[in-house]
């Protein structure tokens, strides 16, 4: 889920301050008696008089006129939107939604939402706010809107070139996350058993001939689908070692060479060493592994995705993550589908995830469970549009609610899903068919409900109550809270209710193989068209929390064991998607 509405159209690298506004230089509402220092652009004179009728202001969907220049504008702390002070959310005026305002409180950890709405690396220190007049305001706002819609029609992925795991693994001596971790990636299920010491038939770069050659690697370091290759011959000599990604049609079998008719000719380096080569070769080779015969025909089978251009899906709407809209599959990408909600008119509303994201569903899911949905307004479809088949998503397994179960009112303990790094007291708000349960996160709820949360019983991200204080996990109290240290059991006592029973929670922990500081590929689900270079830094059970290289810890994210958004090294590489670099290379 993202956290604010245009975070999807700029990469990080790019955010950059919107300076001509004062947005994000501090922490207070914009307005025109702020008593900091004015800007030498923007001073007092330059700029005429506040007339008495300004224009109508639409302020998050609601139409104000601007009373008397009195009362004076705000800026939201959380996306940066102007509008009239009395219109924000709340007695501290300081945000322009509910949604705004809890996306913010959610950690409070402010200078480095701040930041990375900025993209730039956090820092502790919170800039002076600007003094600029009112009209300097509306007119960068306006300027602002239409940046933002330009940047929307070209928006893409600025590729970061220069990022090597190769280097960044050996210079760090760092580990990668075995490719077996992953069951959802090509090759997950198969991997088999490539480890070091297995030998492939590769191309010769340390040749003076003109014609292709190949010579025999062994593999000596491996992090994800990347493996370092050593010519065999080399022995101890790391001189001309080099990273490779495995799955590449480039990696053969010990004999392919012989069965294709290629020649196999020793690394001139080392041409001297041995007079009879082939000796050389059957007695290395003798007894050692390589990789299966039908190694490139089964990552040519894995890399098929089901999902095809114009699909239709049910999916949460990301604005209301209480309920789900219909959306179009737009891009399938190494299983990573970009969805363009259907009431989209020029295709930049979407949303990615993974085929497998438990927030998608096939069409009529919402009907058949009771869970809020979004009525399209397009009437006419286009051409080769259908219904994804039921088949294609995620299984869920069947619970049975006809004994104890979940009831409304009952508390627990939920990742927030604005907010993944923070693991919440939270309630169940409505019990739905199918074992799916709506959750709501305590002291920040919006009254209408909208930023309830669909969590299946069985999901890894729902915990009894005492889960975080077993295992030494922090705890967010309801925001307002002030009896601190929290404690469930007065919590309780004062709500007048009761926790959900422990043996309803999903208790299974898989041998999923990850170990902490291990390295990989993960979806930043704040944003989740990115994904960046990661480190797994806790183990709970199957609760992974994930890092993001060169971010602080408040980006942090929990994920399970099994979540389709991690992917071993190497994973964006293979199937063509952006990798984004640690944030202190991409600055």
């Amino acid at each position: 889920m993202e956290n604010t509405p245009d975070a999807e159209h700029t990469p990080r690298s790019e955010r950059k301050r919107r300076d001509s506004f004062g947005m994000f230089d501090g922490y207070d509402s914009c307005s025109e008696d702020s008593s900091s220092s004015s800007s030498s652009e923007d001073s007092e004179d330059e700029v005429p008089s506040i007339p008495a009728s300004l224009p109508i202001i639409k302020n998050n969907g609601q139409v104000y006129t601007y009373p008397d220049g009195k009362a004076g504008m705000a800026t939201c702390e959380m996306c940066g939107m102007v509008g009239v002070r009395d219109a924000f959310y709340s007695k501290t005026k300081r945000f322009c939604s509910v949604s705004c305002s809890r996306s913010y409180s959610s950690n409070s950890k402010k200078a480095s939402i701040l930041a990375r709405l900025q993209g730039k690396p956090p820092t502790k220190k919170a800039k002076v706010l600007q003094k600029q007049p009112l009209m300097a305001k509306l007119a960068a706002y306006a300027q602002y809107q239409a940046n933002q819609q330009n940047q929307a029609k070209s928006k893409s992925v600025v590729p970061v070139e220069g990022f090597d795991w190769g280097q960044y693994i050996c210079s760090n001596n760092l580990v990668g996350a075995p490719v077996s971790c992953f069951k959802h990636v090509p090759m997950g299920m198969c991997w088999g058993d490539i480890a070091e010491g297995v030998r492939v038939e590769v191309l010769n770069s340390d040749t003076n001939l003109s014609t292709k050659v190949y010579w025999v690697a062994g593999i000596v370091k491996l992090a994800g689908f990347k493996g370092l290759l050593r010519y065999e011959g080399f022995d101890n000599d790391s001189s001309k070692d080099f990273w490779c990604n495995l799955c590449i049609p480039e990696v053969h079998p010990v004999g392919w060479c012989a069965s294709s008719g290629k020649p196999l000719v020793p690394p001139k380096s080392i041409h001297h060493k041995y007079s009879n080569w082939k000796a050389f070769l059957v007695k290395r080779l003798t007894g050692a592994k390589t990789l299966p015969p039908d190694f490139a025909t089964k990552v040519q089978e894995n890399m098929q995705y089901p999902f095809k251009k114009l699909m239709r899906v049910e999916v949460v709407d990301k604005t209301h993550l209480c309920r789900t809209r219909v959306a179009l599959v737009e891009q399938v990408i190494g299983g990573r589908l970009r969805l363009v909600y259907e009431e989209s008119q020029d295709g930049t509303d979407d949303f990615w995830c993974h085929m497998y994201s438990p927030l998608i569903h096939s069409i009529g899911w919402s009907r058949s469970i009771g869970h809020r949905f979004k009525r399209s307004e397009v009437t006419k479809k286009m051409e080769g549009q259908m219904d994804a088949p039921s088949q294609l998503f995620l299984k869920i397994k069947d619970v049975d609610q006809s004994g104890e179960w979940f009831k409304d009112g009952m508390k627990l303990e939920a990742i927030d899903p604005l907010n993944l790094s923070a693991i919440c007291v939270a309630t169940v708000r409505k019990v739905l068919a199918d074992g799916y349960l709506m959750i709501g996160i305590d002291g920040s709820e919006a009254a209408d409900g909208s930023d309830w949360f669909c969590y299946h019983s069985t999901s890894p991200s729902i915990f009894p109550v005492g889960f975080c204080e077993i295992n030494n996990i922090e705890l967010t109290p309801p925001r307002g809270y002030t009896k601190l240290p929290f404690k469930w059991f007065d919590y309780l006592r004062e709500m007048s209710s009761i926790a959900a029973p422990v043996k309803l929670f999903n208790k299974e922990v898989p041998n999923h193989g990850f170990r902490i500081g291990m390295k990989l590929e993960a979806v930043d689900l704040m944003e989740p068209r990115l994904v960046c270079v990661a480190t797994v830094t806790r183990i709970v059970h199957r609760l992974l929390r994930i890092h993001f290289d060169g971010w602080e810890d408040e980006y942090d994210q929990w994920v399970d064991c099994e979540s389709p958004d991690l992917y071993p090294v190497g994973w964006c590489q293979l199937t063509g998607y952006q990798l984004q670099p640690p944030a202190t290379q991409s600055e």
